[in-house]
């Protein structure tokens, strides 16, 4: 009697248990409320779209082999000047090993047509090297993440003129709206080199030729740019490039021209004695840290003084003197 009792219940049990998975089968509510855990534990395999072979290779991470044909260049590239030698050694290494790291490219709206986003020199180098594909990682991407991706890949190259640079930036403060933090922090830059290279652009349209070129070097043209009008730096652009004067005779110039009293006053002053010993000191130290020095001594006692133009030589002092 009392085990038929038991096999009522357990039987009552199992009908109430099928009643309430019915109705949560037929419950819209209660399925909404299963939904979030069947996603994360699926009782069956999940169907997967089919894919382009674009996204195929976005999606595992390895590199198509592209026909160079098949590829447009970047209308957002940045560079307007590739060296011919330093392409042709690309090319002939290139010839030798193959392409060590792919590019980057993006899919157009043609099939089997892409645009570049990084590594033009090795897209160009490849047809040098008369390859006929190149490998490739393709990347879906918008015209401004491609712009973007193109500036920052080139600005952290250093084979980029300084007008190069200087309008890389401007583009990415114009159109992207970045402050001057913001562009340091995406390019691994210091703030200060991208509001120097940013001044650039204050140099009369000439001059920045003469700066692509490399006839005037980026510290030319900062020094330059501590004179007022557009005609002055000019003139004294040609004159630093007829006389071939250096990043730190072009600074002594322009502050001649900006106090010409000064100068004056420097070149009446008297001339001092110098012992022997202390300039052949100063010989020493100028010879080792390759910065202009001066020791001012009197009787035994004085000051040294060094001069440097960036952060570049302040780094060097400081080694020098066994700083950290």
């Amino acid at each position: 009697m009392q085990q038929q009792q038991i096999l009522k219940q357990q039987r009552s049990s199992l009908e109430k248990a099928s009643s309430t998975m019915a109705t949560a089968t037929h419950d819209p509510k209660r399925r909404a409320l299963g939904k979030g855990l069947e996603s994360l534990l699926p009782s069956r395999p999940a169907v997967v779209p089919q894919m382009t072979a674009a996204a195929a290779v976005e999606s595992n991470g390895r590199p198509l082999e592209i026909p160079l044909d098949h590829i447009e260049r970047n209308p957002f590239q940045t560079r307007t000047r590739f060296d011919e030698a330093q392409l042709t050694e690309l090319a002939q290494s290139i010839a030798a090993t193959g392409v060590v790291q792919p590019i980057l490219v993006r899919p157009l709206g043609v099939p089997d047509r892409y645009q570049l986003i990084a590594g033009e020199r090795r897209w160009l180098a490849s047809r040098k090297a008369g390859k006929a594909t190149v490998p490739a990682i393709v990347r879906q991407v918008s015209d401004e993440q491609t712009l973007e991706m193109t500036i920052v890949e080139n600005l952290q190259r250093s084979d980029l003129n300084p007008m190069e640079q200087a309008r890389a930036y401007q583009r990415l403060s114009q159109q992207f709206r970045l402050t001057q933090e913001q562009m340091a922090t995406r390019t691994g830059k210091e703030r200060a080199s991208v509001a120097n290279f940013l001044r650039l652009l204050r140099l009369p349209e000439p001059v920045q030729q003469r700066v692509e070129s490399g006839e005037l070097s980026f510290g030319h043209a900062r020094a330059l740019l501590a004179l007022e009008s557009a005609e002055a730096i000019a003139a004294a652009a040609q004159k630093v490039i007829a006389l071939s004067l250096s990043v730190r005779q072009t600074e002594t110039y322009v502050q001649g021209l900006i106090d010409p009293e000064a100068k004056q006053k420097k070149e009446d002053k008297p001339k001092v004695e110098v012992d022997p010993n202390v300039r052949e000191a100063e010989d020493r130290l100028r010879r080792t840290l390759g910065l202009k020095v001066q020791i001012e001594d009197k009787r035994g006692r004085g000051r040294v003084i060094i001069e440097y133009s960036g952060l570049e030589d302040f780094d060097a002092i400081l080694s020098a003197l066994g700083g950290d």
